[in-house]
């Protein structure tokens, strides 16, 4: 299943390519967004944007178009605890702030830290671990400003190249760095990082640039060249093209993740540390596939 999230009135006039550095229109991001649960034979979007125990935003401010992916931690489950909550409540957090206009565009973490300090006041703690990934577009500056925790991520691609990307953050081998609430007995043993640890950074953007923002479910089991296979296909920037690649990409990931004899990147990663690993990596998968256009109100 897939979900299309377009804010007001948005006219994707752009061509896929570059664009003078002069340009003083506005930008925006054309936004498309497709998951798959681990356990769910097809995708299933819960409420609150959450495929499995991940989860996602889109949100549009006068000023920025801002995007977000979060990733569960599962082993919560073992302690009774949904990792779902985490993940859709930190998401939901920054979602509500960016409407009300309480963030700085040049920021992202920014964004991160208010919404994890929220989560952490809440009279009744809720209890879990999650990564997260936010990307910002600054609608007049034409930047791109982002914050990645942990091993969720995002690419972006301009004339069928990667040319910026996030850089995965792991303590070890498939251990991401994560913000965490635990209880009290708890703290000090339960891996928890500040969101100031996030790796940030800003990039130029140009009119055609697609971004894709994703959880470890893609990464894990796509490497860049097959999801630029697929973005190949991808000819314009209405809805109904970016919809339809950010569905091929999800589904082509959730096939692989269930392949026992792919060698996925995760798989060859596992072998980098000495394990005897092959497949795909099931995994709950979450992806938002976005153009940069022209903004016309």
């Amino acid at each position: 299943m897939f979900s299309v999230l377009s804010y007001g009135r948005i006219v994707a006039r752009a061509v896929l390519g570059g664009l003078s550095q002069t340009d003083s229109r506005d930008y925006s991001l054309v936004t498309a967004s497709c998951g798959f649960g681990k356990d769910a034979r097809k995708g299933i979007l819960k409420k609150g944007m959450c495929y499995g125990d991940d989860a996602c935003f889109i949100a549009r401010h006068r000023t920025a178009d801002v995007l977000g992916v979060a990733d569960g931690v599962g082993g919560w489950r073992d302690y009774g605890v949904d990792p779902s909550q985490f993940s859709e409540t930190l998401m939901r957090t920054c979602e509500r702030l960016v409407k009300e206009g309480r963030f700085v565009p040049t920021n992202p973490v920014g964004i991160l830290t208010s919404s994890y300090c929220e989560l952490l006041q809440n009279k009744v703690p809720l209890l879990g671990s999650s990564t997260a990934c936010l990307v910002v577009l600054d609608r007049t500056s034409h930047r791109l400003h982002t914050a990645n925790l942990g091993d969720s991520g995002f690419l972006v691609v301009r004339a069928g190249e990667v040319v910026h990307r996030s850089d995965e953050q792991q303590h070890y081998f498939n251990t991401p760095f994560q913000l965490s609430i635990a209880p009290p007995e708890a703290e000090g043993v339960v891996l928890s990082d500040s969101p100031d640890a996030a790796d940030s950074s800003t990039f130029d953007v140009q009119l055609g640039d697609i971004i894709l923002t994703a959880t470890d479910g893609l990464f894990d089991n796509m490497p860049d060249y097959m999801i630029l296979q697929e973005l190949k296909k991808l000819k314009n920037a209405n809805y109904e093209s970016i919809q339809q690649a950010a569905r091929s990409i999800a589904e082509q990931a959730h096939d692989l993740a269930y392949d026992p004899n792919y060698m996925s990147p995760f798989a060859q990663f596992a072998c980098d540390y000495g394990l005897n690993v092959r497949g795909g990596k099931p995994d709950d998968i979450t992806v938002l596939l976005s153009i940069v256009a022209e903004y016309t109100d």
